[in-house]
């Protein structure tokens, strides 16, 4: 099996194990589950950077990328920096997350939180909701069609918003539905873990406008966003660049005032 089938496969089993630790109804009862949602896309069109900045401790690609790191000084300092949003990846195995990440994150940044995961059912959309996110992700390389149609319509109906990534062109075209809200090319490929810029530019010109276009992973350099920028994207999520620094909230803060006084 390649990287994402194994990620794939020990998601469904961690998945069922959650579920009989936790049961829906107790997911439910958290002090967020009524709040009111941040809109991480709204965000994205009245913003000057445009920048999503993530929390990841580790990735299938590079191993360990900090695996010290507080998450409530570098969610605060992503926040003090003017991020957009704030992407967190609560997987454990492949990436050394937890849910625990984003509810602490909830409780000390207004910021709106993008839930990083590999979503493959309803209940992780619940737990999104339970644990303080305001934005899920959909990943057309693990689901169909249908499944991401019914995914992204149960989201809107917890008020969550939604960003669907792709990586390739039948990916895109399949998957046009009016509950997404955002559309994310991933420049790396999940299968490969290779990373290619030139992605996000291949396949922008073929994501409508209704949705707001996010480009991801291998964005490094304050050019490369005013690159995208000409192709209409909106929003540049960046992990490894921050997080593999001793310091990503202040790598944030110097990478997005450059980037908002267009150098």
């Amino acid at each position: 099996m390649n990287i994402l089938d194994q990620i794939v496969a020990n998601k469904k089993i961690e998945v069922e194990l959650n579920k009989l630790k936790v049961k829906v109804s107790d997911l439910t009862k958290t002090q967020f589950f009524e709040r009111e949602n941040l809109s991480l896309s709204q965000n994205l069109k009245n913003s000057k950077s445009g920048i999503i900045a993530e929390f990841k401790r580790k990735s299938p690609s590079k191993s360990i990328i900090n695996i010290d790191s507080s998450v409530s000084e570098v969610v605060l300092g992503y926040q003090k920096a003017g991020a957009c949003g704030i992407s967190i990846l609560t997987d454990n195995q492949f990436f050394g997350g937890n849910l625990e990440d984003v509810i602490l994150a909830r409780n000390l940044v207004e910021t709106p939180i993008l839930r990083k995961e590999f979503i493959i059912d309803e209940y992780q959309i619940i737990e999104a909701k339970s644990s303080g996110a305001d934005c899920i992700l959909l990943i057309a390389a693990i689901l169909s069609p249908s499944e991401i149609q019914k995914f992204s319509i149960f989201a809107k109906s917890l008020d969550l918003e939604v960003l669907l990534e792709v990586h390739e062109e039948t990916e895109l075209e399949r998957n046009l539905f009016p509950s997404i809200d955002m559309i994310g090319v991933n420049n790396r490929n999940l299968k490969t873990f290779q990373v290619y810029v030139e992605t996000s530019k291949t396949l922008s010109g073929l994501i409508p406008k209704e949705f707001v276009k996010v480009s991801e992973s291998g964005i490094s350099e304050v050019k490369t966003v005013n690159e995208l920028r000409e192709f209409d994207f909106e929003g540049f999520l960046i992990g490894e660049n921050f997080m593999k620094t001793n310091d990503p909230g202040s790598n944030a803060i110097e990478f997005i005032k450059q980037v908002e006084n267009g150098n």
